[in-house]
C-alpha cells in the first residue's frame, strides 16, 4: 500500500491555474524526486501535501486516510534550515515535541536519544551559530524527523551546500533514511541529484504544472560519484533534459 498518495491535484489562485491533476504516489521507504524548472509549481504541490492550502481538486491521502487540508501530519522541511539562533540545537530539535504539550524534560530526553544516530553527538547544548551548514541541515532534519516519522517532505534542503558537503550529506541521508524506515518526497531542480539520490523522478513541466513523465531509476541506493560518469548515468540525463526541454 502506499504511504504517500496524491490524486488529481489541481491548485488555482484566482484566474492563475497552477497545478493541474497531478497525481503520484510515494511507497514505505522510498525517495521520490520531484524535478522541475523554477515558478513550475513545485512548493505550491508540496503546500498541498503538507497541508498548508487546500486544492482546488483532488486529494492526498497518508496511509489510505484523506489528509486534504490538514495540517500537522506530514512533516516538511524548507531550502533553509530555519533554526531558532536563540535556542540550543537540542531546543531546537525539541519544538515539535514541545508543540504536541510535551513537557520540555522529555521532548529533551528524546532529542538526546536521537542526536548519535544523526550524527550529532557533542553538539546538543551548542548553537546553531556554532555549527557549520551541514551539521545545522542534520539537526532540521532531526527536527523534521521528530515532527512525523514516517514521511518526510524536502524542499531543496541541500542547495545552498558546497559540493563535498552536499555529496557527504546525500550518502548521510540514504543511510539515516534506511536506519529510520524513512519515505522521502524531494523537490529538486538538480538533474544529477534527482539521479544519483531518487528511486523514482516525476517531472513537474508546463503552466499549469503537471506531472509529464516517471522515471524510475533502476541502479541501487546509494550509488557513488563513479555513477555519475557512466552511460546509464547519461541515459538518465538525457531523458530528463529532453523532457524538460533544457
Amino acid at each position: 500500500m502506499e504511504k504517500l498518495k496524491v490524486d488529481g491535484v489541481s491548485v488555482s489562485f484566482g484566474d492563475n491555474e497552477v497545478l493541474r491533476d497531478v497525481s503520484l504516489t510515494l511507497m514505505p521507504g522510498e525517495l521520490v524526486s520531484i524535478l522541475g524548472v523554477s515558478g513550475v509549481g513545485k512548493t505550491t504541490l508540496f503546500n498541498v501535501i503538507s497541508g498548508l492550502i487546500r486544492p482546488s481538486a483532488g486529494r492526498v491521502l497518508l496511509d489510505g486516510q484523506d489528509v486534504t487540508g490538514s495540517p500537522g501530519r506530514i512533516s516538511y522541511m524548507l531550502q533553509k534550515d530555519m533554526l531558532l539562533p536563540y535556542r540550543t540545537i537540542e531546543d531546537n530539535c525539541a519544538l515539535p515535541l514541545l508543540i504536541r504539550g510535551e513537557s520540555k524534560r522529555t521532548a529533551r530526553e528524546a532529542v538526546r536519544e536521537k542526536l548519535p544516530e544523526f550524527g550529532l553527538q557533542g553538539v546538543g547544548r551548542k548553537w546553531p551559530a556554532q555549527l557549520s551548514g551541514g551539521m545545522r541541515q542534520r539537526a532540521a532534519l532531526l527536527r523534521t524527523y521528530l515532527f512525523s516519522k514516517d514521511v518526510a517532505l524536502l524542499d531543496e534542503p541541500f542547495s545552498a551546500l558546497d559540493t563535498l558537503t552536499k555529496s557527504s550529506m546525500h550518502r548521510w541521508y540514504l543511510d539515516i533514511m534506511d536506519k529510520i524506515k524513512l519515505s522521502t518526497l524531494f523537490i529538486t531542480h538538480d538533474m544529477d541529484e534527482a539521479i544519483l539520490l531518487s528511486d523514482r523522478i516525476c517531472l513537474l513541466t508546463g503552466r499549469p504544472g503537471t506531472i509529464s513523465r516517471e522515471i524510475v531509476i533502476t541502479e541501487p541506493r546509494p550509488r557513488d560519484g563513479d555513477f555519475a560518469l557512466t552511460e546509464e548515468f547519461l541515459e538518465y540525463k538525457r531523458l530528463v533534459k529532453e523532457e524538460l526541454g533544457a
